[in-house]
């Protein structure tokens, strides 16, 4: 059994005109100049406070910012400008690992359980993870507690689990769990971010990502997987 665990923003979602639009917002609320929306999207897959401190240091507004982006990003939520479509290619990708006996998914991400929840609800996903991770759970990533945490609810080990995402956080997070890394190149970081911070591999379509998960995932003798990430 491999357990195959996915960041959300910017690996499945694509939710950056709505996380840009709503940091606008809060920064705009405390009389606050923007960061570029090069920033802005730098620091997605932290946790909110982790993101802000990051924007503003450790002496500014970090709660108060947070606050005021969580309201702004529900209201915008609600605005059809701001959609969050998912990446070419990942429904399909993820109701084919669903279907497999020899999987389970998971997720890690900053997002709140409330976002979480609603990802979940709006894709009819409901059943599909056997594990969820958020913010609201575990320590903001890089720090591995979100993945250990998943593994050790699934009862599944490290050398059998791999973590997909888009930012050096993702990575560094499988790194420090044990995990295998992997990127994806349509995210927020850079293929090169992405290999430094550990990814063993960075894919850049969905079609290649399901090529690594394209045979068995229990073995070293069993499929593409075994072979580009030389786990086990």
């Amino acid at each position: 059994m491999k357990l195959v665990v996915f960041d959300v923003d910017g690996t499945l979602v694509d939710s950056q005109h709505l996380i840009v639009a709503a940091q606008g917002t809060a920064f705009a609320e405390h009389g606050l100049v923007a960061p570029s929306r090069a920033v802005a999207l730098s620091v997605v897959g932290l946790s909110l406070p982790q993101a802000f401190r990051r924007l503003v240091g450790e002496d500014g507004p970090i709660a108060e910012l947070s606050e005021s982006y969580k309201r702004a990003f529900n209201a915008l939520r609600l605005d059809p400008n701001y959609e969050e479509p998912l990446f070419p290619g990942m429904a399909d990708l993820l109701a084919r690992l669903r279907a497999r006996d020899d999987v389970q998914l998971g997720l890690a991400t900053g997002k709140s359980r409330r976002g979480v929840d609603h990802l979940i609800a709006a894709n009819g996903w409901e059943g599909w993870f056997s594990t969820t991770q958020t913010a609201d759970d575990a320590p903001s990533k890089p720090d591995p507690a979100m993945l250990i945490q998943a593994m050790q609810e699934t009862g599944i080990a490290p050398k059998r689990t791999v973590m997909v995402g888009d930012t050096s956080y993702d990575m560094a997070m499988a790194v420090s769990a044990g995990a295998a890394a992997v990127g994806v190149a349509w995210g927020y970081h850079t293929p090169g971010a992405l290999y430094a911070a550990g990814a063993v591999t960075v894919v850049e379509t969905a079609a290649d990502l399901g090529n690594l998960f394209s045979g068995p995932l229990d073995g070293p003798e069993a499929g593409a997987i075994a072979d580009e990430l030389g786990r086990e």
